[in-house]
């Protein structure tokens, strides 16, 4: 079913294509908060908060072929909302970098899979090093694999400014990932 039928049956009340809609861009918006938080039971919530204001504001999606920026821009927005009020009310505790991967290994080699987790959660750790702005523009384009264009649009300003901000934040975190592994307690291969 194409985007299009499927944003019309959505509107016209069709839970199913609800479902489907949800199904599809789930890991998606999962993966975007969780590079906003950092947390994964956190990233969940907020993932369940962005479609509850996707579902509230799908009417006013005008141009179906523009869904994934337009929805990116509500996770945007929710997610630096829930942001602002963490730092008003500051958690109770903070999570362990060790529960933040799993290294069970349920692939043929063991070894690799570690090495990968460990330089993701490096990435990860290495993204919330980043100042707010670059690490969504990381987010963003990097990872959201947003055009140019649509993260300008996203983020309402220019192009080129898109370009210098990128820029700017992969050295930043190319230096915060530097930094991280260098450490003594770090155990990235």
């Amino acid at each position: 079913m194409e985007l299009t039928e499927l944003v019309g049956r959505c509107l016209e009340g069709d839970k199913l294509a609800w479902e489907v809609l949800v199904r599809n861009y789930q890991s998606r918006i999962y993966g975007f908060a969780y590079g906003y938080v950092g947390n994964a039971d956190e990233a969940r919530d907020l993932a369940q908060d962005i479609f509850i204001r996707i579902y509230q504001k799908l009417g006013t999606c005008r141009d179906p072929e523009r869904f994934l920026p337009w929805t990116i821009r509500i996770a945007r927005n929710v997610c630096v909302d829930h942001l602002r009020r963490r730092k008003v009310r500051p958690a109770a505790h903070d999570t362990p970098v060790d529960e933040m991967f799993d290294l069970a290994s349920d692939g043929p080699d063991p070894e690799e899979r570690f090495t990968a987790e460990s330089r993701k959660q490096l990435i990860h750790q290495g993204l919330q090093e980043l100042s707010r702005i670059n690490r969504e523009v990381i987010l963003l384009k990097d990872i959201q694999d947003l055009k140019l264009t649509e993260v300008a649009s996203v983020l309402k300003v220019p192009v080129g400014t898109i370009k210098s901000r990128l820029n700017r934040a992969r050295i930043e975190l190319a230096r915060a990932v530097l930094a991280l592994s260098s450490r003594p307690d770090s155990e990235t291969p």
